[in-house]
């Protein structure tokens, strides 16, 4: 059975040209990756060191295992909806176990060749789930983009306006929401300014707001909050606790079809994007993806899924093989243990800029 989902090797790169159009397609993809994945690793109440683990570990498995050869996978805004009230009640710890157990339950799906559901799900509820995440993230970017600490609350609206009522009493942070307003002109302006001066090499507007801004913050000494301290290592194993089992079922049920649900629609977004005559492999790609969220929740992150964000950029940049996905993890790896400290001096209002940008879009 789990020989079916055994990657081939004709499915990755086959000759000089393509490896060197998948490199230049991975390093785009990363360079996307990267803010987004610690975003939402702060986002979720982890942190940005596990968003950045997710990304490399999950990313690395379901590119080799999953059933799709554009997919990027890594950590999401949907999941972040559904970790946050998580972690909330049952605290950091239970993410080991939770992500196990999803898992598994991803891994069964494939087994019982559940894949092809997907097909029936119809695009107006796609699109209203969609916006319904894009809501949510916004507004889990207020405590950030006015650089103070999360108000009380468990529902995501209640934390924002509880946020708003600490910020106005205790003074709005200008210089915080100026960074904010700075990242979201010149990621929406790039473009632009890219097509006017018709200019062939592709730089994501993500990654120019991203590093203008924070030099910006660094030469100006703007008393902003940064992304503090990031372990200059990949996660380490994190035994998990089943202390609180049935209480995790649930939750784990929700991660479990989200998981497979949102890869499976972003795989089969990625093949109409590409114009594809091979369709992805959807039991293969839960099979994948199940092994990615185990992995990447036993080692210091979080559940996983494809991501069809970056799945789009991937297709757009040409990719011919999984090996971009996997060359995709490898940069992040590298940003990990030798760029870390670089990293770390990213201001969070520059990343709720991106994340509100990004819900927009």
């Amino acid at each position: 059975m789990f020989f079916s989902f055994w990657p081939k090797r004709s499915e990755f790169s086959n000759n000089r040209n393509d490896l060197l159009t998948d490199l230049i397609a991975g390093l785009t993809v990363a360079i996307v990756a990267l803010p987004l994945a610690i975003g939402f690793g702060i986002t979720s109440g982890m942190s940005a060191a596990a968003g950045l683990t997710t990304a490399i570990i999950a990313g690395f498995l379901a590119a080799i295992f999953g059933g799709s050869k554009y997919q990027v996978s890594g950590p999401t805004g949907a999941m972040t909806v559904i970790l946050i009230p998580v972690i909330h009640s049952h605290g950091v710890g239970a993410i080991p176990a939770l992500g196990l157990i999803a898992g598994v339950m991803v891994i069964a799906m494939a087994v019982f060749k559940l894949g092809a559901v997907i097909n029936r799900v119809p695009w107006t509820v796609v699109e209203g789930f969609t916006v319904g995440i894009a809501f949510i993230i916004s507004l889990q970017q207020i405590p950030l983009a006015l650089g103070i600490a999360k108000g009380e609350g468990e529902k995501s609206y209640i934390v924002a306006w509880n946020t708003l009522n600490d910020a106005l009493d205790a003074g709005l942070n200008f210089a915080s929401l100026l960074v904010v307003l700075i990242t979201l002109i010149i990621k929406f302006s790039w473009p632009h300014i890219v097509q006017r001066l018709k200019w062939k090499l592709h730089i994501p507007a993500s990654f120019i707001a991203l590093l203008l801004v924070t030099l910006l913050v660094k030469a100006f000494s703007i008393d902003v909050a940064t992304i503090g301290n990031i372990p200059r290592a990949l996660g380490t194993y994190q035994k998990p606790i089943f202390d609180n089992l049935t209480a995790l079922l649930i939750p784990a049920l929700w991660i479990a079809l989200l998981a497979a649900v949102e890869s499976l629609l972003s795989a089969r977004v990625a093949d109409g994007l590409a114009h594809s005559k091979e369709h992805f492999e959807p039991n293969r790609e839960l099979f994948g993806q199940g092994l990615a969220t185990l992995a990447a929740s036993l080692f210091g992150g979080m559940p996983a899924t494809g991501a069809i964000a970056r799945t789009s950029v991937n297709v757009r940049s040409h990719a011919t093989s999984r090996m971009a996905s996997v060359f995709h993890a490898l940069v992040l790896l590298f940003i990990a243990l030798i760029a870390a400290p670089l990293v770390s001096q990213i201001p969070t209002a520059v990343i709720a800029g991106l994340l509100l940008g990004t819900s927009y879009r």
